[in-house]
Protein backbone atom coordinates (compact mmCIF):
# COMPACT_ATOMS: atom_id res chain seq x y z
CA UNK A 1 0.00 0.00 0.00
CA UNK A 2 2.75 2.22 0.70
CA UNK A 3 4.44 1.49 -2.78
CA UNK A 4 1.61 2.25 -4.34
CA UNK A 5 1.13 5.55 -2.23
CA UNK A 6 4.79 6.87 -3.45
CA UNK A 7 4.54 6.25 -6.86
CA UNK A 8 0.66 8.00 -7.08
CA UNK A 9 -0.93 5.13 -8.39
CA UNK A 10 -4.43 5.18 -7.40
CA UNK A 11 -5.03 1.94 -7.16
CA UNK A 12 -5.77 -0.57 -3.88
CA UNK A 13 -3.04 -3.67 -3.34
CA UNK A 14 -6.11 -5.93 -3.69
CA UNK A 15 -6.86 -4.15 -7.14
CA UNK A 16 -3.00 -3.83 -8.35
CA UNK A 17 -2.53 -7.79 -7.49
CA UNK A 18 -5.26 -8.52 -9.37
CA UNK A 19 -4.13 -5.64 -12.49
CA UNK A 20 -0.54 -7.73 -12.51
CA UNK A 21 -2.83 -11.17 -12.62
CA UNK A 22 -4.63 -10.40 -15.15
CA UNK A 23 -1.91 -9.22 -17.65
CA UNK A 24 0.68 -11.87 -16.74
CA UNK A 25 -2.21 -15.06 -17.83
CA UNK A 26 -1.99 -13.87 -21.19
CA UNK A 27 1.82 -13.04 -21.52
CA UNK A 28 2.98 -16.10 -19.88
CA UNK A 29 0.58 -17.68 -22.42
CA UNK A 30 2.21 -16.04 -25.21
CA UNK A 31 5.43 -16.78 -24.23
CA UNK A 32 4.42 -20.21 -24.00
CA UNK A 33 3.45 -20.84 -27.27
CA UNK A 34 6.69 -19.25 -28.67
CA UNK A 35 8.10 -21.92 -26.66
CA UNK A 36 6.33 -25.14 -28.03
CA UNK A 37 7.23 -23.25 -31.48
CA UNK A 38 10.54 -23.42 -31.24
CA UNK A 39 10.55 -26.69 -29.19
CA UNK A 40 8.86 -28.42 -32.91
CA UNK A 41 11.73 -27.15 -34.31
CA UNK A 42 13.83 -29.49 -32.34
CA UNK A 43 14.16 -33.06 -32.65
CA UNK A 44 13.12 -33.96 -28.98
CA UNK A 45 11.68 -37.03 -27.58
CA UNK A 46 7.42 -36.76 -26.63
CA UNK A 47 8.48 -36.56 -22.54
CA UNK A 48 10.84 -33.57 -22.75
CA UNK A 49 8.74 -31.86 -24.77
CA UNK A 50 5.54 -32.20 -23.20
CA UNK A 51 6.65 -30.98 -19.88
CA UNK A 52 8.74 -28.29 -21.14
CA UNK A 53 5.65 -26.93 -22.79
CA UNK A 54 3.24 -27.84 -19.57
CA UNK A 55 5.91 -26.18 -17.15
CA UNK A 56 6.37 -23.48 -19.08
CA UNK A 57 2.93 -21.80 -18.35
CA UNK A 58 3.54 -21.81 -14.62
CA UNK A 59 7.30 -20.56 -14.92
CA UNK A 60 6.52 -18.23 -17.45
CA UNK A 61 3.31 -16.82 -15.08
CA UNK A 62 5.38 -16.47 -12.03
CA UNK A 63 8.37 -14.15 -14.13
CA UNK A 64 5.92 -12.09 -15.70
CA UNK A 65 3.86 -11.58 -12.32
CA UNK A 66 6.85 -10.92 -10.68
CA UNK A 67 8.05 -8.59 -12.92
CA UNK A 68 4.68 -6.34 -13.06
CA UNK A 69 4.51 -5.86 -9.61
CA UNK A 70 8.25 -4.12 -9.88
CA UNK A 71 6.10 -1.37 -11.53
CA UNK A 72 5.57 0.55 -8.11
CA UNK A 73 9.07 0.53 -7.17
CA UNK A 74 10.47 1.45 -10.34
CA UNK A 75 7.90 4.61 -10.50
CA UNK A 76 9.17 5.08 -7.16
CA UNK A 77 13.18 5.42 -8.34
CA UNK A 78 11.79 7.58 -11.12
CA UNK A 79 10.05 10.05 -8.84
CA UNK A 80 12.84 10.27 -6.47
CA UNK A 81 15.61 11.18 -8.95
CA UNK A 82 13.35 13.62 -10.33
CA UNK A 83 13.02 15.05 -7.09
CA UNK A 84 16.22 15.06 -6.38
CA UNK A 85 17.30 16.69 -9.33
CA UNK A 86 15.52 19.80 -8.02
CA UNK A 87 14.94 19.84 -4.61
CA UNK A 88 18.17 21.58 -3.61
CA UNK A 89 17.15 24.51 -6.50
CA UNK A 90 13.22 24.65 -4.85
CA UNK A 91 14.64 25.20 -1.25
CA UNK A 92 17.04 27.58 -2.03
CA UNK A 93 13.77 29.57 -3.65
CA UNK A 94 12.39 28.70 -0.15
CA UNK A 95 14.83 29.81 1.60
CA UNK A 96 15.29 33.13 -0.10
CA UNK A 97 11.74 34.06 0.42
CA UNK A 98 11.84 33.34 4.03
CA UNK A 99 14.54 35.55 4.75
CA UNK A 100 12.65 38.47 2.51
CA UNK A 101 10.27 37.72 5.48
CA UNK A 102 7.43 35.88 3.42
CA UNK A 103 5.32 33.15 5.43
CA UNK A 104 5.62 29.79 5.21
CA UNK A 105 2.40 28.58 3.61
CA UNK A 106 3.05 31.85 1.46
CA UNK A 107 6.78 30.51 0.38
CA UNK A 108 5.20 26.93 -0.15
CA UNK A 109 2.87 27.86 -2.64
CA UNK A 110 5.45 30.18 -4.34
CA UNK A 111 7.20 27.00 -5.12
CA UNK A 112 4.77 24.39 -6.21
CA UNK A 113 5.20 25.32 -9.88
CA UNK A 114 8.49 25.33 -11.92
CA UNK A 115 9.75 22.48 -9.97
CA UNK A 116 8.59 19.65 -11.50
CA UNK A 117 8.29 17.01 -8.85
CA UNK A 118 9.28 18.68 -6.03
CA UNK A 119 6.62 21.19 -6.93
CA UNK A 120 3.92 18.23 -6.49
CA UNK A 121 5.29 17.53 -3.13
CA UNK A 122 5.10 20.81 -1.96
CA UNK A 123 1.78 21.16 -3.19
CA UNK A 124 0.30 18.29 -1.39
CA UNK A 125 1.69 20.07 1.72
CA UNK A 126 -0.37 23.27 0.62
CA UNK A 127 -3.26 21.46 -0.15
CA UNK A 128 -3.62 19.91 3.02
CA UNK A 129 -3.05 22.80 4.77
CA UNK A 130 -5.88 24.55 2.84
CA UNK A 131 -7.99 21.67 4.22
CA UNK A 132 -7.13 22.62 7.80
CA UNK A 133 -4.54 20.45 8.34
CA UNK A 134 -2.16 21.97 10.70
CA UNK A 135 1.60 22.90 8.80
CA UNK A 136 3.89 20.25 10.70
CA UNK A 137 1.05 17.19 10.43
CA UNK A 138 0.97 18.14 6.53
CA UNK A 139 4.50 18.19 6.75
CA UNK A 140 5.05 15.14 8.05
CA UNK A 141 2.67 13.16 6.42
CA UNK A 142 3.74 13.88 2.92
CA UNK A 143 7.05 13.37 3.97
CA UNK A 144 6.20 9.91 5.23
CA UNK A 145 5.01 8.86 1.71
CA UNK A 146 7.92 10.74 -0.36
CA UNK A 147 10.00 8.49 -2.25
CA UNK A 148 13.68 11.27 -2.16
CA UNK A 149 15.14 10.35 1.43
CA UNK A 150 16.70 13.73 0.58
CA UNK A 151 12.91 15.16 0.32
CA UNK A 152 12.18 13.56 3.47
CA UNK A 153 15.02 14.89 5.82
CA UNK A 154 14.26 18.28 4.29
CA UNK A 155 10.97 18.80 4.99
CA UNK A 156 11.08 16.81 8.79
CA UNK A 157 13.58 19.45 9.61
CA UNK A 158 11.66 22.16 8.81
CA UNK A 159 8.75 20.15 10.73
CA UNK A 160 10.45 20.07 13.68
CA UNK A 161 11.66 23.40 13.70
CA UNK A 162 8.23 24.79 13.39
CA UNK A 163 7.41 22.36 16.37
CA UNK A 164 10.08 23.51 18.62
CA UNK A 165 9.54 26.94 17.60
CA UNK A 166 13.45 27.89 16.48
CA UNK A 167 13.71 29.33 13.07
CA UNK A 168 12.65 27.34 10.03
CA UNK A 169 14.98 29.14 7.46
CA UNK A 170 18.33 28.49 9.69
CA UNK A 171 16.58 24.73 9.71
CA UNK A 172 16.42 24.83 6.00
CA UNK A 173 19.37 26.43 5.39
CA UNK A 174 21.53 23.69 7.47
CA UNK A 175 20.05 20.61 5.65
CA UNK A 176 20.69 22.12 2.57
CA UNK A 177 24.02 22.54 3.18
CA UNK A 178 24.08 19.27 3.93
CA UNK A 179 22.44 17.52 1.44
CA UNK A 180 24.39 19.78 -1.28
CA UNK A 181 27.19 18.42 0.13
CA UNK A 182 26.23 14.62 0.01
CA UNK A 183 25.06 15.18 -3.59
CA UNK A 184 28.82 16.68 -4.77
CA UNK A 185 30.43 13.82 -2.83
CA UNK A 186 27.95 11.75 -5.08
CA UNK A 187 29.00 13.62 -7.92
CA UNK A 188 32.76 12.82 -7.30
CA UNK A 189 32.04 9.44 -7.03
CA UNK A 190 30.75 8.93 -9.93
CA UNK A 191 33.64 10.58 -12.05
CA UNK A 192 36.10 8.57 -10.06
CA UNK A 193 33.55 5.47 -11.12
CA UNK A 194 33.83 6.01 -14.66
CA UNK A 195 37.60 5.33 -15.16
CA UNK A 196 37.34 1.45 -14.92
CA UNK A 197 34.03 1.72 -16.09
CA UNK A 198 35.57 3.64 -19.94
CA UNK A 199 38.79 0.99 -19.40
CA UNK A 200 36.39 -1.74 -19.50
CA UNK A 201 34.45 -0.65 -21.69
CA UNK A 202 37.86 -0.14 -24.33
CA UNK A 203 38.68 -3.34 -23.50
CA UNK A 204 35.54 -5.17 -23.98
CA UNK A 205 33.76 -3.18 -26.07
CA UNK A 206 36.46 -1.82 -28.59
CA UNK A 207 39.55 -3.45 -28.56
CA UNK A 208 38.71 -7.31 -28.16
CA UNK A 209 35.61 -7.45 -30.74
CA UNK A 210 37.68 -5.47 -32.80
CA UNK A 211 40.75 -7.73 -32.75
CA UNK A 212 38.72 -11.35 -32.02
CA UNK A 213 37.38 -10.54 -35.60
CA UNK A 214 40.78 -9.78 -37.07
CA UNK A 215 41.87 -12.81 -35.99
CA UNK A 216 39.16 -14.91 -36.78
CA UNK A 217 39.11 -13.68 -40.28
CA UNK A 218 42.93 -14.79 -40.87
CA UNK A 219 41.93 -17.87 -39.05
CA UNK A 220 39.20 -18.90 -41.22
CA UNK A 221 41.71 -18.05 -44.56
CA UNK A 222 44.23 -20.16 -42.93
CA UNK A 223 41.91 -23.21 -42.62
CA UNK A 224 40.14 -22.57 -46.12
CA UNK A 225 36.91 -22.24 -45.43
CA UNK A 226 36.87 -18.49 -45.77
CA UNK A 227 33.27 -16.49 -44.76
CA UNK A 228 31.26 -19.36 -45.36
CA UNK A 229 28.00 -19.90 -43.89
CA UNK A 230 29.58 -20.77 -40.70
CA UNK A 231 31.73 -18.00 -40.55
CA UNK A 232 29.04 -15.67 -41.23
CA UNK A 233 27.22 -17.08 -38.47
CA UNK A 234 30.20 -16.45 -36.14
CA UNK A 235 30.35 -13.32 -37.19
CA UNK A 236 26.60 -12.45 -36.49
CA UNK A 237 26.70 -14.21 -32.90
CA UNK A 238 29.64 -12.05 -32.35
CA UNK A 239 28.11 -8.43 -33.74
CA UNK A 240 25.15 -9.44 -31.35
CA UNK A 241 27.47 -10.26 -28.63
CA UNK A 242 29.21 -6.78 -29.19
CA UNK A 243 25.64 -4.74 -29.36
CA UNK A 244 24.61 -6.65 -25.72
CA UNK A 245 27.92 -5.93 -24.30
CA UNK A 246 28.04 -2.26 -25.46
CA UNK A 247 23.99 -2.10 -24.15
CA UNK A 248 25.34 -3.48 -20.65
CA UNK A 249 28.17 -0.56 -20.14
CA UNK A 250 25.72 2.26 -21.53
CA UNK A 251 22.95 1.14 -19.10
CA UNK A 252 25.30 1.01 -16.26
CA UNK A 253 27.08 4.12 -16.65
CA UNK A 254 23.80 5.95 -17.10
CA UNK A 255 22.08 4.09 -14.20
CA UNK A 256 24.49 5.08 -11.96
CA UNK A 257 24.47 8.44 -12.54
CA UNK A 258 23.61 11.09 -10.38
CA UNK A 259 20.18 12.74 -11.12
CA UNK A 260 21.29 16.01 -9.67
CA UNK A 261 23.76 18.86 -10.91
CA UNK A 262 24.97 21.71 -8.84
Amino acid sequence: KKELEMAEMAQTPAAFVNFCFVRAVPLALILDILLIGVLTTQTLDAIPFALAAVLGVPVFFFIAFEYFLLQPRVIIKRRARKIDQELVFAGRHLLISLRSGVMLFDAMLGITRDYGEVSKEFNKIVEKVTLGVPMAIAMHDVAEHSPSSYYRRVILQMANSLVSGSDVADSLESVLDQVSQEQIIQLKAYGQKLNPLVMFYMIFGVIMPSLGVAFLIILLSFVGTGLSAYGVGIMIAIFGLVTITQFLFLSVVENSRPSFDL
